[in-house]
């Protein structure tokens, strides 16, 4: 196992990613945002250098044991064994604790099950379709209704996010979501006040997070013109416009592929790692 610490390295490592697109998708957004300052303080870890099997971008620093909101994983391997032989290595990650591995590739989810069994670690999947937009430069400029004015999100109404957010509700959410909000561009839509009607967040990996309207404002085409107001900001930044859906949101599946989102073949999965460590939420 080796951490790959070095501008050079990662920079390499960032383009290797790029030509593994779309299903190194989220360890690439993390790599992007590792390169780009690493306001999340979050490392990569390999099995070999430079010609690896299997690549886990993890946290950095230590969480409490329950806290699997900010305690999340992203991996990619392009050899399975290599992948079990480094999420099997000691170090790599900390199986006493809650933890959630995101992963696009089926055998993400089987790894994670053959260890967890023996150590007693219980798991929850939860499965998301993914959709990418090919090229964010060609939607159209957005056009705000009369009244309302794009902004940014304040820290401040970290409450309002984790009321609304369907995983939320709780102080280990809500730091999470603090967290997303000082770290990573969010937009919003206000209106003449200055109240936030609608908004997009994107997170620790470069993905669309927590997009919602206020129930008073819905079928006002809030939703979709923030989701090509993110897409065109994401792709300014130079990063890949993506997000995950749940299988039974069907309007924002066809929002999405409304406008020219792409969704991948399979399923995204998010694996929550709980060794009964308390009740610990999606």
């Amino acid at each position: 196992m080796l951490i790959l610490r070095s501008p050079a390295q990662l920079q390499r490592l960032e383009g290797i990613l790029r030509r593994s697109l779309p299903f190194a998708l989220p360890v690439y957004g993390a790599v992007m945002n590792i390169n780009r300052g690493n306001p999340g303080e979050f490392e990569v870890v390999v099995d070999s250098w430079p010609d690896f099997g299997a690549v886990l971008a993890r946290r950095s620093g230590e969480l409490p044991v329950d806290d699997c909101y900010r305690n999340i994983q992203a991996a990619f391997y392009r050899d399975v064994g290599a992948y079990r032989a480094l999420l099997e290595t000691p170090g790599c990650l900390r199986w006493d604790a809650a933890f959630h591995i995101i992963g696009l590739q089926e055998e993400v989810a089987t790894v994670s099950q053959d260890i967890a069994g023996p150590k007693g670690v219980e798991l929850q999947i939860s499965e998301y379709y993914t959709y990418l937009h090919p090229d964010p430069s060609t939607l159209p400029e957005p056009r705000l209704p009369p009244g309302l004015q794009v902004g940014t999100l304040s820290p401040a109404l970290v409450d309002l996010l984790n009321e609304t957010w369907p995983y939320g509700g709780n102080a280990r959410s809500r730091r999470y979501l603090a967290e997303v909000l000082s770290l990573y561009p969010n937009v919003c839509l206000r209106d003449g006040s200055g109240e936030p009607l609608s908004w997009a967040l994107s997170d620790h990996f470069g993905s669309g997070a927590h997009a919602y309207t206020l129930p008073a404002h819905r079928r006002g085409g809030y939703m979709r013109l923030l989701t090509s107001l993110a897409a065109r900001r994401a792709k300014a930044r130079g990063f890949p416009s993506f997000g995950y859906t749940v299988p039974s949101n069907v309007a924002m599946q066809k929002l999405q592929e409304g406008l020219g989102h792409q969704r991948l073949p399979g399923v995204c999965r998010f694996i929550l790692h709980n060794p009964n460590v308390g009740s610990v939420g999606p």
